[in-house]
């Protein structure tokens, strides 16, 4: 077997990619190599564990573990030099560590495991990473293995959100603590079930308080989401697609474009840039092209200008926009243009990508008109009097939140179905590419409250679990489950993962989740979360709506 990875929801026969290539399109090199790269990323967190009690740890060891963890999210970093890269500086990382514990004489002596010790040069990675110690398929324990794969990939998700805080001066030393120690946990063979259990609960209370974290920076950098009208057609101008979720990037890319005739326009995840007051105000950001990221391959031949990946999801390209393609953070794809990371106290250079735009043509136009959206928590407390005067008088019934992922599977049409299918005195909450499936559907509106309501991306998931616990405020109730939301959550990729995990630690129950179960739920693990939250697939959509609606 060539590679083990089953952290997405395409895994290969709902079980895991065991083949030459994962679904995705990542190679088994690359696959093993990012099994090494969090392995490694073991060894500096056991270490800086010790270094954080003795009060020597230093920032960049946090910026290390979480770009390492960021880069190997399904979808982000291609690139086995990219990874490779990686390991190094984290195998780098563990030894100044080591180094400066010793010197301060609070190194302890004891024998360590393998991910604490080993050490190698770049060109004995590969052969390091088949071992079996290293992946996914270290333990023969089903459930445990199960238990461990849950709080990596949740792990996996708070570090993407913990990196883009970061990237505007928000962090929190919990968050990063709890990071290491969770990850060293996950080799530690005394921890039963029960115990991963708790570790897991634990991971969705600090996956709560990374989406609080990035939404303070947020909106502290650009203010609150509000409603907004998105054009969805063209302009005759030269033009960048920005795909992904960084705002910082997108931030210093547009005051970089401002004046050379270059407009901006969002791809996917990227959306929600479009409701944040602070980047109104430049006249060259013109709107959002397209749709999910599954779509790109069709929409970014159309697009005909460069498109900057901030973050995951790329798509194995044609070769006819190869060339036009750039990354940029985690980000990485063999042949793509990297754009460096920033210097301490100065921007990233866009230069290159913003003189490749002039040369090129305009886009051509695949949709017109606009779609609404910008519903994030403090907009949702401004139309509180209304929502709560409709929910009292009976015209709104049940919300319905329809967060989390899109992905390629026909099986997805599911979504759009129910949505379709919804009562006209519902409403849909959703947050993430998800509402891909349906926010360009004309649903109407009920007393000018549109039937969709969009948070933005999938991290602003904690806008909706702000405005549930609002609503329970002003209604009165004892639980959260009284409230009329039914939650249909569409997942993909490590980011949902930690949502689901924080909806579960909020004590959210009967959650269905779709289009399958995640491969790496092990019968006796699904069954705790069937019993304890009510957790259950999606069927039929009439199936599912009688059950929502009884």
């Amino acid at each position: 077997m060539s590679m083990f990875c089953h952290q997405c929801q395409e895994a290969l026969r709902n079980t895991g990619c065991d083949a030459m290539a994962g679904v995705c399109g990542k190679t088994s090199e690359v696959a093993n190599l990012q099994d090494l790269l969090i392995y490694t990323l073991k060894g500096v967190s056991e270490f800086n564990q010790q270094a954080r009690k003795a009060g020597i740890n230093q920032p960049k060891t946090e910026r290390v573990i979480l770009d390492g963890l960021f880069s190997t999210i399904t979808n982000a970093n291609f690139d086995a030099d990219s990874i490779s890269t990686r390991i190094e500086k984290a195998l780098q990382e563990r030894e100044s560590i080591k180094e400066a514990l010793k010197a301060n004489g609070v190194f302890k002596q004891r024998l360590y495991p393998d991910y604490a010790t080993w050490t190698g040069h770049r060109y004995t990675f590969e052969r390091k990473s088949e071992e079996k110690q290293v992946g996914i398929l270290a333990t023969d324990n089903e459930d445990v293995r199960s238990l461990r794969s849950l709080v990596l990939f949740g792990l996996k998700g708070m570090a993407a959100y913990a990196e883009h805080a970061l990237n505007l001066g928000h962090k929190s030393k919990e968050i990063a603590d709890f990071i290491e120690k969770a990850l060293v946990a996950t080799e530690d063979d005394t921890l039963d079930a029960d115990d991963l259990v708790n570790l897991v609960m634990e991971t969705g209370k600090y996956g709560v308080d990374i989406m609080a974290l990035l939404d303070e920076a947020n909106t502290s950098s650009y203010g609150h989401p509000e409603m907004t009208e998105v054009n969805i057609d063209v302009r005759h101008n030269p033009a960048i697609l920005v795909s992904g979720h960084d705002l910082k990037d997108f931030e210093e890319l547009l005051e970089q474009t401002e004046g050379t005739g270059v407009d901006i326009y969002t791809h996917s995840e990227m959306l929600p840039a479009n409701y944040y007051p602070a980047f109104k105000k430049y006249e060259h950001f013109y709107g959002n092209y397209g749709n999910a990221w599954w779509k790109q391959k069709e929409e970014f031949e159309s697009f005909n200008g460069p498109v900057l990946f901030t973050t995951n999801c790329i798509v194995p390209p044609k070769a006819s926009y190869k060339d036009r393609i750039y990354t940029t953070g985690a980000t990485a794809y063999p042949g793509f243009k990297h754009i460096p990371d920033r210097e301490e106290g100065l921007k990233k250079d866009f230069s290159e990508i913003i003189e490749h735009a002039k040369t090129l043509p305009s886009p051509t136009g695949i949709e017109e008109g606009t779609i609404v959206g910008g519903f994030a928590h403090n907009q949702v407390t401004q139309l509180a009097d209304q929502v709560v005067d409709a929910v009292k008088t009976g015209a709104i019934k049940k919300f319905f939140v329809m967060a989390g992922c899109d992905g390629r599977m026909k099986s997805r049409d599911y979504y759009t179905d129910f949505a379709q299918t919804l009562p006209q005195d519902t409403v849909i909450l959703t947050a993430g590419c998800a509402k891909y499936r349906y926010n360009k559907l004309q649903l109407g509106d009920i007393g000018g409250i549109p039937r969709v309501l969009d948070a933005g991306q999938c991290n602003d998931s904690y806008s909706l679990a702000v405005v549930a616990m609002k609503l329970k405020e002003i209604f009165e109730l004892n639980d959260i489950n009284e409230l009329p939301i039914e939650y249909n959550i569409a997942w993909y990729e490590q980011k949902a993962v930690i949502v689901l995990l924080a909806l579960l630690y909020l004590g959210v129950k009967d959650i269905k989740l779709g289009p399958t179960l995640p491969a790496f739920l092990s019968p006796n693990v699904a069954k705790v979360l069937v019993d304890k939250f009510g957790i259950s697939g999606i069927t039929e959509v009439e199936e599912d709506m009688e059950v929502f609606m009884s």
